[in-house]
């Protein structure tokens, strides 16, 4: 049977921890996953390549993607745009791989409106403390950035009801674990299965037939 990719949409808190989590079953599973490269109209910083964190396009080149239908989502933040080019997706999701994306809820809700089979996977840290402690821990903001990720926190968690499954990730190693068997038992979904399921019927009925 030949085994399509699924798309998975990957969101939560800044501070879940979801792209350590990400790198670390990419690293894992380098065979069974991929993940989505948006295109974006910033300019690189030091030490990021094209192709490899993001495809880096012009604003005309950008506009003219989206006037064609040819990003699932977009956004734009602080003078910038960021979008998810469908042919990458469409290509790797055709090789087998299951796709991941990284996006914040309102991007998730318009991919599932384009690919209605969307996994969508939301991760949080045990608790809300917990997740004030990773972002004071982190060393690298100010209070003031902390509290504002927090107060984005409280908005976020209002959609977490949309996603699938929720992620607890607490400890690293088996939510890596949790999270491919997740993936991976979603292949056996029977809307999944829709051409495997015809050809096993009509298989049935002509050997019915043969007896």
């Amino acid at each position: 049977m030949d085994r399509k990719g699924i798309l998975i949409v990957v969101s939560g808190f800044s501070g879940s921890g979801k792209g350590t989590l990400m790198k670390e079953l990419l690293s894992r599973y380098p065979d069974t996953y991929a993940l989505s490269i948006s295109a974006t109209t910033r300019k690189p910083r030091e030490g990021e390549e094209d192709g490899r964190e993001y495809f880096f396009i012009s604003k005309d080149e950008f506009e003219k993607m989206i006037a064609k239908g040819e990003l699932i989502e977009y956004a734009k933040y602080v003078e910038n745009y960021y979008g998810t080019p469908r042919a990458y997706v469409e290509q790797k999701l055709k090789e087998g791989k299951d796709v991941i994306l990284e996006i914040e809820i309102q991007g998730a809700l318009k991919v599932r409106k384009s690919f209605p089979g969307t996994l969508l996977l939301f991760v949080t840290p045990p608790s809300a403390q917990e997740l004030k402690a990773r972002l004071v821990g982190r060393g690298t903001e100010t209070m003031d950035v902390i509290r504002s990720r927090m107060d984005r926190a409280c908005e976020e968690a209002e959609g977490m009801d949309s996603y699938d499954y929720l992620i607890v990730n607490d400890n690293l190693d088996s939510c890596v674990e949790e999270l491919h068997e997740i993936i991976q038992g979603e292949h056996h979904r029977s809307f999944r299965n829709k051409a495997f399921m015809k050809d096993i019927r009509e298989d049935l009925k002509r050997l019915k037939g043969e007896d």
